[in-house]
């Protein structure tokens, strides 16, 4: 400029970043919003980062409680919270039903009886109607509230109803929620389960930091007004309670985080305090084989200390879980005759037994155990997985087949890599067609499902907006990560020997596991002790009840049975109940031939002593043929099938040109 009153303008371009625009009004609103509802408080994240912190109720909220987390002291009462966010559409909403009615099982309570729901003003809830209130909801929330020092509350309901007042008012909203209190482990807990709604009928959204940090500071506030902090006294005797335990520790961690390179740590510390707990841990750690001594107060930590401890405590957590439920069924078991199936192990075998029990591993992420009562004398506990990925309808006193699932790579998998190779590393149905000409298109199809599976579940594959599937070179190698990955949902399967008791299949005027063991060229090893004595004794008697209905005959050598034993049991049953079904459906029962072709509408199952069938209705009669879980899917629709000596094909659709799902 030539003096200080002159000078010359220069527009710059539109929408130029160095120009703040003026925030729209609509966003004025938003943001205001957002600040009454607490939005607006806590740290903004980097920009051009984005992590859904503000997404949702109780942001602002979230991130302030959470900021307190790095001022905890060790005088504060500990309290975990487990939350999750279950989906309720297709199968989620009866799941979500079972869900309450295993939270409310038998046993949970202080003095051993059945849970009851209750809510903000009832002790009583009734389930089934908050579970046709949330009928229609997208989701629900379903939270664990469990203080370290819940043994010290006579009831956990004040507790309870209090939090989710504070959690009303972080969010802004009603809730429409149920509650039951467990006593039925070392540590009294609380499940909440709250409807994905909020009081003016919309979707309710929990921000991140609230769900993962606000809801259990909001907790830990309250423990600490009713019980107080936790006293020097408490926070000792806690510290030296771990000394001894075969578990990962609060003192193992502090061991490990002050470990050199070579993994070296000294027995001295600030304090005498200290130095006698980690002089005393380091000699337990040293007597179980995880911690070498050096001298001078030195010692050298294994490099899988950590993982050792973790197993350690589960084998610890899962012996009581035995201990308990033997003490429940009032069984003597002498631990001897204890066991862990490890489906894992190479020497895995087969496991035949009695249910004696079942019940959550981890309740927050709907992990499942059974305790069986095998043919070999011994108890075993058997990690099922997912509650979602294993059958729901095991009766106590079942007789169950349990196998390890071995993860590999199939055939379709294979399949799918070479058609890739073979087309710049793409598949599709017309590719795969191309390939093989053999091939049908309903054929090919189920690749795609295999390839869109795994996509849901890992990601492992990328499907291109035409269709096309991207497969990397080592497809190979990601398809046994992702089987890896299932065994954890689902390590073990397990298929129903008799839904029926072991006594009540003695006189079963039917073909029983017991006959199909009788006649068995291979039947399972018994011992004499546990379920295989009770097993041996049923076997004696059914061979007798056998022998008196005219089924087979006493010979020099033992019991002769006719080739056509079990067919003719399993004819007897069928013939009785389908005349039972007739007078229902006030329609005729007409016998599926061998050979013959099966037309109709599948009803329903129809679970019988010799198996499962299928009601199969036709236009003029229906049918019992044998059941195959692909049925499920298409109750009310037609199917067309072939009856083979082994079963079954079946197809969906009219008449016989419809795909194959067997």
């Amino acid at each position: 400029m030539a003096d200080d009153d002159s000078f010359e303008p220069h527009l710059g371009r539109q929408r130029s970043q160095g120009v703040k625009r003026p925030r729209r009004y609509l966003g004025r609103v938003l943001a205001a919003t957002n600040l009454a509802r607490s939005g607006g408080v806590g740290i903004r994240p980097a920009s051009g980062s984005f992590t859904g912190s503000r997404i949702g109720r109780g942001a602002g909220v979230g991130r302030l409680l959470a900021s307190r987390g790095g001022h905890a002291t060790a005088s504060r009462r500990r309290v975990i919270v487990k939350a999750s966010v279950v989906k309720l559409a297709g199968k989620g909403a009866s799941a979500a039903a079972a869900h309450l009615r295993y939270l409310q099982r038998d046993g949970i309570t202080r003095d051993g009886t059945r849970g009851e729901l209750y809510g903000r003003d009832a002790d009583a809830v009734d389930g089934k109607a908050f579970g046709e209130r949330g009928a229609g909801d997208r989701h629900q929330f379903r939270f664990i509230v469990s203080p370290e020092d819940g043994d010290q509350y006579e009831d956990l309901k004040p507790l309870t109803r209090r939090l989710m007042a504070h959690m009303e008012e972080d969010l802004g909203t009603k809730l429409d929620w149920v509650a039951v209190d467990h006593f039925n482990t070392g540590h009294p807990h609380t499940h909440i389960v709250v409807r994905g709604k909020d009081d003016r009928g919309a979707d309710l959204i929990l921000a991140r930091d609230y769900m993962t940090t606000g809801i259990r500071e909001r907790a830990t506030e309250l423990v600490d007004l009713d019980l107080g902090p936790r006293t020097s006294r408490e926070i000792e005797q806690s510290l030296r309670a771990e000394i001894e335990q075969e578990r990962l520790t609060s003192i193992d961690r502090a061991l490990l985080k002050g470990a050199d390179v070579d993994r070296v740590v000294a027995s001295h510390a600030r304090d005498g305090f200290d130095q006698t707990l980690r002089a005393g841990r380091l000699a337990k750690l040293s007597r179980l084989g995880l911690a070498e001594s050096l001298g001078a107060g030195r010692f050298r930590l294994a490099p899988d200390l950590a993982e050792t401890l973790r197993r350690l405590g589960e084998r610890g957590d899962i012996i009581r879980t035995m201990q308990r439920e033997f003490s429940r069924a009032t069984i003597q078991r002498a631990p001897v005759d204890q066991a862990i199936y490890d489906p894992a192990a190479p020497d895995a075998r087969p496991l035949v037994g009695r249910v004696l029990a079942r019940g959550l591993a981890d309740e927050h992420a709907d992990r499942h155990y059974l305790i069986v009562d095998g043919t070999d004398g011994r108890s075993h506990y058997v990690a099922m997985g997912r509650g979602a990925e294993t059958d729901m309808s095991l009766p106590q006193d079942a007789i169950v087949r349990i196998e390890p699932i071995r993860p590999e790579v199939r055939e379709v998998d294979r399949t799918i890599a070479r058609v890739a190779a073979a087309n710049g590393g793409r598949y599709d149905v017309d590719f795969h067609l191309r390939h093989d000409p053999t091939a049908t298109e309903a054929f090919a199809e189920t690749h795609v499902r295999r390839l869109e599976a795994m996509r849901r579940m890992s990601g492992i594959v990328e499907r291109e907006p035409s269709g096309r599937w991207i497969i990397a070179p080592d497809h190979l190698d990601q398809v046994e990560t992702y089987e890896a990955l299932r065994l954890r949902d689902r390590p073990v399967a397990i298929s129903m020997l008799s839904a029926q008791p072991l006594d009540r299949l003695v006189e079963a005027d039917a073909a029983t596991w017991l006959d199909r063991e009788l006649v068995s060229g291979t039947p399972e090893p018994v011992r004499d002790a546990g379920f295989g004595h009770d097993l041996r004794d049923a076997q004696a008697r059914r061979r007798q009840w056998l022998v008196v209905q005219g089924f087979a005959e006493e010979t020099g050598s033992g019991t002769a049975f006719p080739n056509g034993m079990i067919a003719a049991l399993q004819r007897r049953e069928l013939l009785r109940v389908a005349g039972q079904l007739s007078e229902e459906l006030q329609m005729p029962f007409r016998e599926a031939a061998e050979g013959g072709r099966i037309d109709g509408v599948y009803r329903r199952s129809v679970d019988l002593i010799s198996g499962r069938f299928a009601l199969i209705e036709r236009s003029r009669d229906f049918t019992l043929v044998p059941w195959r879980s692909v049925l499920e899917k298409q109750i009310g629709k037609s199917v067309s099938g072939l009856m083979r000596g082994d079963g079954i094909s079946w197809s969906v659709g009219r008449g016989r040109s419809g795909p194959a799902i067997s």
